[in-house]
């Protein structure tokens, strides 16, 4: 007998088409609507919440008055909450926010109920991540719930064994690359399948014939699952009333008005033994390639930067910070950052950091990423200045002509690299009662001193370069007095840092004598078209490409660092080239070269190219966007009218480096196109590597027979790597997510802004905020490996997103050394994610994954402490046995 487990839910985008704020009012009304319709029908047995625990905060923001109603009816089991604390997008956030959206959901989840919703729930993620199965193994979690990914072809259909993006059922195996497995349940009829359910007969015989045929085409089973609603769907109030309709004119069938933890549970009773297998990230590569989504990944790309800036301030700075001076009896401040980090997570829902919602709402999340990023700064900060005091600056030798200064590699991957540094030499206390500052001012303005040498532990000297000096103000904020302001005479140089280990601090001190090391004339470039410093050899084309030599392998890499811009008549989900558009490139067309800064530790070129860009499509696509016109169907093209788009770009390498920095500038006064950098990589492949989540994923670079989509657009993080026997070239990134890999591997294509006037989806919402005009600039690099560094090359990519931080410190003895790394794993296959504290205890947490599909031996050092096997939930699981990981392992440690 056929079942049908009817579910009542409401999707609940936070913001989307309207701001926040109008998406809360609504949702207040549906929350309002269930307590009564409780109160009214006792056979209408519960509501699930979508997954998202914070749904209850926002209600209880407005309505703290119904706070017991709330918790009674979650324990009654009527409000169906988490497990997660919000509907995050998997591709475009961080690894570890990941893993905090399920452990803070998780602990919110107890707060109400231990009887949670056991259910890895991704309703419509634009895409899934290929970690999900063992993520949801860790959180205790066999079952996950999706709409998108995979592709239902039917019973009667074959699905070859090799085909991992196809299922003959909604009901599968779902495998990820470390071999964990779960119960994998597509929405295959979508979640709203179920929405809206006739009383009258008539009505309702129409629609159970259609959707259950609808079903049955896909189900393994007799449990048929109805999702009762749709996003942002008011509760159907006679839904007790549709049921028992359906039950009269089926009496073959059973309908139920039931939960996911049932239908799960009956589920897994009727599986058959012949499910298909799929493996790995779920993108839909089975489809035409329209609707993958991918291109959300370059809408609004200062969204992404920012989200990049405020994650890693809060995984890499603040949190390694806290726990270094929590060692020293500093509280470790749990709260603080459970907040920033909550508020993190609240830019984090598909159509938030997507950038694919009306401008209102990413408005706010600017708001949102700034408060995050103030709490991390403000932690950080208060942990730093702990630790200064703690460090032993005494080693370096004391004289009243210097000043020590301290810098962090905050990081989990080793960091080496150019960074300027700005130490506070002089120092006033005035104080704003008297009107000394003027004075002081002058005073130390009138000091024009500019002879200054740095020396690092062992007293040897350190090049610097670029000196310059300023006078400014400054606070202080005492724990226990009132604030303090000083005058400050601030001195500003930069300096190649050598390689650092992870999570380590190096101490030098800025002396007020003149340099003693002798003139190098060894300049690392030539000319301003010809650079050379120990693994590179680089030629500056007359069009500012590059031809590069790698010394370590003798290849030769050539036209790198062309720029191309392309129409685009598509919205915030999609990119759509107009119909035979002619793309407008940088190749064979004449830059101008300069050199900005050139010695013996690093070089700096500014190469400037100019564009001759339409200002817009033409009138054509205003009108097909008012008509909703499909974006495969409209027909505009660019417009005749044209300006000059400068794209300014400085090239940086230091002396021992394979890796050229690149940062590039535009002032975009153009609309409805999209900007990329192309950069060949000498290579004929058939697959390549990026970042993903706890994964470095490897992609085939042709796509299936069945793709329409002319582009292949992906998602990354921190890199993408083309590579073969002999070595390759890493592409990486800051806040740059969208690439492209050509389907023969010879070039990679970085999405550096795309520029798009309407939201998409089911109506017509206008986003000029999405066509981001005005002064963009954005960060990459390109790094050329042999073959026994490309994980170094992944290493490097990393460290990129966290720089340097610099504390001025004054001479005193302490606890620790002038030169420490606090915790380091020896293996450079292996990726740390988190040093934090426990949410339960005052046991420090290091998270690490195995960047590589073999198994890895590693060694912990800088810590001698006991270990403890732990998961994402921070549980213990007895103390470690082997300091070793099976391929892909994700690995959560109690220190």
């Amino acid at each position: 007998m056929k079942k049908v487990h009817i579910i009542s839910h409401s999707h609940w985008d936070r913001e989307w088409y309207m701001d926040y704020e109008q998406h809360h009012m609504l949702l207040i009304e549906l929350i309002d609507d269930l307590i009564q319709l409780f109160k009214d029908d006792p056979e209408y047995k519960s509501f699930h919440l979508d997954g998202q625990t914070i749904i209850l905060d926002d209600y209880l923001q407005v309505r703290p008055e119904n706070t017991e109603i709330i918790k009674k009816l979650v324990r009654q089991g009527k409000l169906k909450v988490g497990p997660f604390y919000i509907l995050q997008d998997d591709f475009l956030t961080t690894s570890e926010s990941n893993a905090r959206n399920m452990l803070l959901g998780e602990i919110d989840s107890k707060k109400w109920t231990e009887d949670y919703v056991k259910l890895g729930y991704f309703p419509d993620t634009f895409g899934n991540m290929g970690q999900t199965p063992q993520m949801m193994k860790q959180i205790g979690i066999d079952t996950a719930a999706f709409g998108r990914g995979v592709k239902p072809t039917g019973f009667g259909n074959q699905v070859f064994d090799n085909d991992k993006y196809s299922s003959n059922f909604s009901e599968m195996h779902w495998e990820g690359p470390d071999k964990s497995k779960v119960l994998g349940v597509l929405f295959a009829n979508w979640y709203s399948n179920g929405k809206e359910i006739p009383v009258d007969k008539n009505e309702a015989k129409i629609y159970w014939d259609k959707k259950i045929n609808d079903v049955d085409k896909y189900a393994s089973t007799n449990q048929l699952l109805f999702l009762n609603g749709s996003d942002h769907q008011p509760v159907q109030k006679d839904l007790t009333l549709a049921i028992k309709v359906a039950n009269e004119l089926y009496p073959d069938i059973e309908f139920v008005h039931s939960d996911f933890n049932t239908y799960i549970k009956e589920l897994k009773s009727k599986l058959p033994d012949n499910l298909n297998t799929i493996t790995g990230e779920l993108t839909s590569q089975e489809t035409d390639g329209w609707t993958t989504l991918a291109n959300t990944a370059s809408s609004r790309i200062y969204l992404k930067q920012e989200n990049v800036k405020a994650s890693k301030m809060l995984e890499e700075v603040a949190e390694p910070l806290a726990v270094f001076a929590s060692e020293l009896g500093l509280e470790y401040p749990k709260d603080q950052l459970d907040y920033a980090w909550k508020t993190l997570m609240q830019n984090h829902p598909h159509d938030s950091i997507c950038g694919c919602s009306v401008d209102e709402v990413h408005q706010e999340m600017m708001t949102r990423f700034s408060k995050s990023e103030g709490v991390a700064e403000y932690v950080a900060n208060r942990s730093i200045s702990k630790l200064e005091q703690s460090i032993d600056t005494k080693q370096l030798g004391e004289d009243g002509n210097s000043k020590p200064f301290i810098i962090f590699n905050t990081g989990s991957s080793p960091k080496s690299g150019l960074t300027e540094i700005e130490v506070a030499y002089d120092k006033v206390l005035f104080t704003q009662s008297h009107q000394s500052a003027p004075d002081t001012f002058t005073k130390l303005d009138s000091n024009q001193e500019n002879n200054f040498s740095v020396f690092d532990k062992n007293g040897q000297e350190i090049p610097i370069f670029n000196v310059s000096t300023r006078v400014g103000f400054s606070f202080e904020l005492p724990k226990n007095s009132f604030r303090e302001s000083y005058m400050n005479k601030f001195v500003k140089f930069s300096i190649n840092v050598k390689e650092m280990k992870s999570y380590s601090w190096e101490t030098y001190k800025l002396s007020l004598n003149k340099s003693k090391l002798r003139k190098i004339d060894h300049n690392l470039a030539i000319s301003k078209n010809k650079i050379e410093n120990d693994k590179l050899k680089i030629q500056i084309n007359y069009d500012g490409s590059l031809n590069v030599l790698n010394k370590a392998t003798n290849e030769n890499f050539e036209n790198l660092l062309i720029f191309e811009d392309s129409g685009d008549l598509g919205n915030e989900y999609v990119f759509r080239e107009p119909l035979n558009d002619k793309r407008i490139s940088t190749k064979n067309v004449e830059a101008d070269i300069t050199i900005l800064e050139n010695n013996s530790e690093f070089v700096k070129i500014k190469v400037a190219h100019r564009m001759n860009v339409p200002v817009s499509m033409n009138e054509r696509l205003s009108e097909e966007q008012r008509s909703h016109t499909d974006y495969r169907q409209r027909k505009a093209g660019r417009s005749k009218e044209k300006k000059i788009l400068i794209v300014t770009s400085i090239l940086s390498l230091t002396k021992e480096s394979s890796v050229i920095d690149i940062k590039t500038e535009f002032n975009n006064q153009m609309m409805d196109h999209r900007l990329q950098v192309l950069i060949n990589t000498n290579k004929k492949v058939d697959k390549h590597y990026a970042d993903s989540i706890y994964e470095v994923v490897e992609r085939q670079n042709k796509v299936s027979n069945k793709w329409k989509n002319p582009e292949n657009p992906q998602h990354t993080h921190a890199f993408v790597n083309v590579h073969d026997k002999k070595g390759g070239v890493t592409v990486s990134n800051i806040g740059l997510n969208e690439y492209e890999v050509t389907q023969l591997g010879e070039q990679i294509k970085v999405t550096l802004l795309r520029s798009i006037g309407e939201l998409g989806d089911w109506g017509y919402f206008p986003t000029p905020d999405a066509q981001c005009l005005g002064i963009q600039s954005v960060s990459y690099a390109i790094d050329f490996h042999n073959n026994d560094e490309f994980y170094e090359s992944l290493h490097r990519a990393f460290s990129r997103q966290i720089p340097f931080r610099t504390v001025i410190s004054s001479y005193h003895s302490g606890v620790n050394p002038s030169t420490k790394s606090f915790v380091n794993i020896n293996n450079s296959r292996v990726k740390i994610t988190a040093l934090k504290k426990s949410q339960a205890s005052n046991e420090n947490i290091l998270r690490f994954y195995n960047l590589d599909s073999e198994n890895q031996n590693y060694e912990l050092s800088g810590t001698n402490k006991k270990t403890t096997d732990s998961n994402i939930l921070e549980e213990h699981l007895g103390e470690t046995q082997e300091m070793n990981l099976t391929g892909y392992e994700i690995k959560t440690l109690l220190i």
